[in-house]
Parts: structure tokens; sequence; C-alpha cells
């Protein structure tokens, strides 16, 4: 991988930018990669500590990543639904779906694999079941399939888009309209490989709907559906239009009240709706609003 040395990596470390760069790769490895000779910046073995200059031309030679076996962990799960194809998990804010990015333990896989005794394994040993995801601090509903036809099935279903998926969400500012739609392709963002961008104009397409359930003094309550299932697609869209989550440091909001929960922003998957692949019958799974923000919206 080659890349040069932007204007806001000048005087950074380089495995700091370097994290920035490859943000799928914990910072520990990338130093690994550099002490092995893997990182070379205007041709020569760079160091962990290098400072760089804009313009610094950075190669990178990944060594091979070790293959990922999750284990099962003694984590509790509240479960909305199950029968013998899915099961539905209510997700905290916090955990991580699957391991990467530095995480390894604590995962929804690692706990479904210590409840459950057959998961989907068409997702991998790392990511048993995972049909789709949620953020690491959005709370809320997500499928799980226990076969490997369930996880083909469902699969078909998001990828025809007939899984209707709610969300509620508290943004900053007044939203005007009562309904509203976002179309905007979404790409990641070239100067900050963390984050997702709807500003070029280009990448995946992607749309977001919103209603107003409430309007509070610099904030607005929002129900969202999404057709589209893109990385902070939601995050990405409201931010794009002047309205970023309550809490959402990374896409531009302001610190949240003194008593916003720690650790999360105001982003609930709160319920979904299929028809089962199966059975014909429609399904219909809400995860309720937790507590924490419920009191946020009673402390507005």
């Amino acid at each position: 991988m080659q890349f040069s040395a932007a204007k806001e990596h000048a005087g950074k470390r380089l495995d700091r930018a370097l994290h920035e760069q490859l943000p799928e790769y914990s910072r520990a490895r990338l130093q690994d990669w550099i002490k092995q000779g893997r990182v070379r910046v205007n041709g020569a073995a760079g160091r962990p500590s290098r400072l760089l200059r804009e313009g610094d031309s950075i190669d990178v030679e990944p060594a091979a990543l070790p293959a990922l076996h999750a284990a099962p962990e003694a984590i509790p799960l509240n479960v909305l639904y199950e029968d013998a194809h899915f099961v539905a998990i209510d997700k905290p804010a916090g955990m991580v779906v699957h391991a990467g990015a530095g995480v390894i333990t604590g995962t929804l896989v690692n706990a479904l694999l210590g409840r459950f005794a057959s998961l989907s394994a068409l997702g991998g040993a790392d990511r048993p079941g995972i049909v789709h995801r949620l953020d690491r601090f959005t709370s809320g509903v997500i499928l799980v399939a226990k076969n490997d036809a369930a996880h083909r099935a469902l699969a078909a279903l998001f990828a025809g888009r007939h899984v209707e998926k709610t969300y509620l969400a508290l943004v900053r500012g007044e939203v005007r309209a009562d309904r509203g739609r976002i179309e905007k392709p979404i790409a990641r963002d070239p100067q900050h490989r963390t984050r997702m961008t709807a500003r070029l104009g280009r990448g995946r397409a992607a749309w977001t709907e919103y209603r107003v359930l409430r309007r509070f003094a610099g904030f607005t309550f929002l129900e969202v559906r999404i057709g589209t299932g893109r990385t902070h697609q939601i995050r990405v869209h409201l931010s794009s239009v002047g309205h970023p989550v309550a809490g959402d440091r990374l896409y531009g909001a302001e610190a949240g009240p003194a008593a916003q929960p720690p650790g999360r922003f105001f982003l609930h998957a709160h319920r979904i709706r299929f028809q089962h692949p199966f059975t014909g019958r429609p399904v219909e799974i809400e995860s309720p609003l937790p507590a924490g923000l419920t009191g946020w919206l009673e402390r507005l």
C-alpha cells in the first residue's frame, strides 16, 4: 500500500499517522510492521517515532494476518426473538459485533458462542451467525442466523431491501420539516480514514428517511428508516444536512448534556420487520429505548 503524508500528518509520529490512514489495523500491529522493516518512508525503513513531513512517501508491505477464531464467553444477552432459524439480540451500546481493530474479546460473537449451540458458519470462524452489523456505540436489534440456510435467506432479504429497519435518533439543532429524505452516496473520507462522508458526490448509493417525533430546545428527536445499510449511514447522512446525532463527536456533534450516558451517542436500532423466509409470516421485533436514552430525553 502506498500513500503520501497529508498536511494533517505533518509533525505526527509515523505509527500514529499510519493508524489514522489504516484504521482497520491496530496501532500495535502497525508498530510491529514498522519494526519489521515493512514500512518505508521516502524509500528508507522508518521508526514508529519518526515525525512526518507533508508529502513524505510512505510504502507499507502488510504481513499476513493471523486467523481469528472466536471463543465462547459467558456474557449475558437479552434475547428479543428466537426460532429454529434466527435469533434477535438487543445489543447494548459499547459492545463490538465481532473481533477486529484491536478488539478480540467481549464481542457479540463471543457472547453468542457462549449461549447458542449452533450458528451459521458462512461468515467464517470469526463471524459465526453474523449477517449484518451495528456500530459499536449504537444499541438495539440485531439479527443472527442459526444455520447456513437461514444465513443465505436473511442475506438475500437484506440484499433485496426486504428488511425494514427503523431507528430512533436525537440530533443537534431544530429539524424544520416534519419529514424528509436524504439520498446521497457514501464513501470513505480520503482525509480521515476512520470516517465516512457524503460530501464527495460519489460512493455507494444510500438513502435515509426521517420523521420528527418531538422537538426540544437545540435538539430534535427523530424516527429514521434506511433502505440501504452503508457504514455509519445514518450518522453520515444526518451530519451532512447539519444535524449530527447527539453525542457523535466523530461527525461533528458538540459534547452532549452533562447527563449524557457515557460512552455512547443517541442512536438506537428500534425495530426490524421482515417476512419470514421459511414460514411466510410477518416478523416484527422491537427493542425499547434504553433507560439511559429515555432519561436523556426526560432531562431535555
